[in-house]
């Protein structure tokens, strides 16, 4: 007796645990028997797992990601972006000071009507790989508009003149040491940093003054940026054409302009030097008149060295590597599980993908990606496009751990398996109602599991991801984006069609018989 009473309370507990877990799921029954009569049980299910080349993702950012970078085990990849650039609705440019005598009235400020410089920017945080790396970076006007692609394998050739002359051309390492160290760590009043690492690229007087007069004799040129992208600029080419080793994080791209201003009195009158009245008192402005932004298109192109489909041939271990590099393809045993656990009742659906310790020996080599994203193979395209966030049920996302296990955990996707099972039982219903006396279940079992649209129904992908949070003022973090991981990073998994086979932890319930 004591020790029924133990069990009893020992699946109570399990009840009680499982049960506050939105995704448990049930494979048959609506109501759960009296717990005197409920056993549970742990059962393993067999994971088939394979890489898979990603090709090209969906990349929505306005990070601009430019270099070349060699890797010993997966070759090169270069980054390249193309961005266009915002104009402020009603853009212009400052106003030609002009005095009224009659009135002693002033209008405008600028000492001039026209430009004394022009430059192109670009402003950037972080990278990836050697600091001290020699690079080059070419930037190229854009010939054609860019459009909504956001797909990493677009082809820059469509949008700019390929052996055209480049708007700018520089070499740079991505930590500039002729920046002494007075200005790199200047800060103002409020202890931000005031240095922001760039590359400057100078497009010289007379392209600043083509702006200013475009903007003076057709001011319907800026009044937003459809049609300042039209009629002036559609946009920047960036790439990188000399050096291996080194990933830039381009966060902006600006075009400023420089001008000569008069200093003004309280009245907008011109002020005259004190030390020489006859004299203007004068001071140069540079602003940026036109940047990259959210509100326009970025797209970034990632090309991968053929050697990437060598590593996703490798039959005893699979492979997760971004940028737009390999996923790792898991196919879950829905039909073993309904056959085996038909009536009963899901608790819990675990499943791990474990990785082998990183090979560290390089100076610069990738590490693990802290966040993966486990969906629907059918749904891959529509999550990313249509900015979904992880629902539970068909998408979740897990870190890296790194530390204890070195694994990527899904502790319940037990809603995934019956989402999926429930699906495939109603398009039968729907389907053999349909056929009547004409029903033929072979036949539409195997139309089922070839056609485009179902043929991946027990498929999920494990994908490196970047999550972004809200924090409120208390503290709590709300998950806000999920995206393509598009820095550098791979993981090494276990499983593979000839490795160690992954399991599938099904914790489930069952009546006594």
């Amino acid at each position: 007796m004591k020790v029924k009473c133990v069990n009893t309370l020992f699946v109570a507990f399990l009840l009680a645990f499982f049960g506050c877990d939105d995704n448990t799921g049930s494979l048959g029954i609506n109501m759960l028997p009296s717990s005197d009569a409920i056993t549970s049980n742990t059962i393993l299910f067999d994971v088939q797992t394979r890489s898979i080349m990603a090709d090209s993702v969906f990349a929505k950012t306005s990070t601009g990601y430019v270099g070349r970078f060699t890797d010993p085990n997966f070759g090169y990849y270069e980054a390249s972006f193309l961005s266009e650039l915002n104009c402020a609705d009603d853009f212009a440019f400052p106003e030609l000071y002009q005095y009224d005598e009659s009135t002693g009235k002033a209008t405008g400020a600028m000492a001039g009507d026209s430009a004394v410089s022009a430059q192109l920017v670009l402003f950037y945080s972080a990278w990836f790989g050697d600091s001290l790396n020699t690079s080059r970076i070419s930037v190229y006007p854009l010939t054609q508009r860019l459009e909504r692609n956001r797909y990493t394998n677009i082809d820059p050739k469509k949008y700019y003149e390929p052996g055209s002359k480049p708007l700018g051309r520089k070499t740079y390492t991505a930590y500039d040491t002729s920046v002494p160290d007075s200005v790199r760590n200047a800060t103002n009043s409020s202890g931000q940093k005031t240095f922001y690492p760039n590359i400057t690229f100078q497009l010289g007087k007379e392209y600043g003054n083509q702006l200013l007069k475009l903007n003076r004799e057709h001011p319907e040129y800026f009044k937003n940026s459809d049609a300042f992208i039209d009629n002036v600029f559609k946009g920047v080419y960036v790439k990188s054409d000399l050096g291996d080793g080194t990933i830039l994080y381009i966060d902006r791209v600006d075009i400023q302009v420089k001008f000569c201003m008069h200093y003004l009195d309280s009245n907008g009158v011109k002020l005259k030097k004190t030390s020489n009245p006859a004299e203007d008192s004068v001071y140069y402005s540079m602003g940026t008149a036109f940047a990259s932004t959210k509100e326009v298109i970025q797209a970034n192109q990632f090309l991968n060295a053929d050697i990437l489909k060598e590593r996703v041939a490798e039959k005893s271990h699979t492979y997760i590597k971004s940028p737009a590099g390999i996923f790792t393809e898991a196919t879950l045993p829905y039909e073993e599980i309904s056959e085996q656990l038909s009536g009963d009742t899901l608790n819990a659906v675990r499943l791990t993908f474990t990785n082998y310790n990183q090979n560290n020996k390089y100076k610069f080599s990738m590490s693990a990606p802290a966040s993966v994203l486990l969906l629907r193979k059918q749904d891959f395209k529509e999550f990313f496009e249509e900015n979904q966030l992880p629902d539970q049920i068909t998408s979740f996302t897990v870190s890296h751990n790194n530390v204890a296990t070195n694994q990527y955990t899904f502790n319940n996707i037990s809603r995934l398996v019956t989402t999926c099972l429930n699906e495939k039982k109603a398009a039968k219903q729907k389907a053999k109602q349909t056929a009547g006396s004409a029903w033929d279940e072979k036949a539409w079992e195997t139309k089922w599991n070839t056609d485009e649209s179902t043929k991946d129904w027990n498929k999920v992908l494990l994908i490196p991801v970047t999550i972004e949070y809200d924090t409120n003022s208390q503290g709590t973090k709300t998950m806000t984006s999920v995206q393509n991981n598009l820095q550098p990073g791979y993981a090494k998994l276990k499983g593979g069609e000839t490795g160690e086979t992954l399991k599938l932890e099904v914790t489930y319930t069952r009546n006594a018989q």
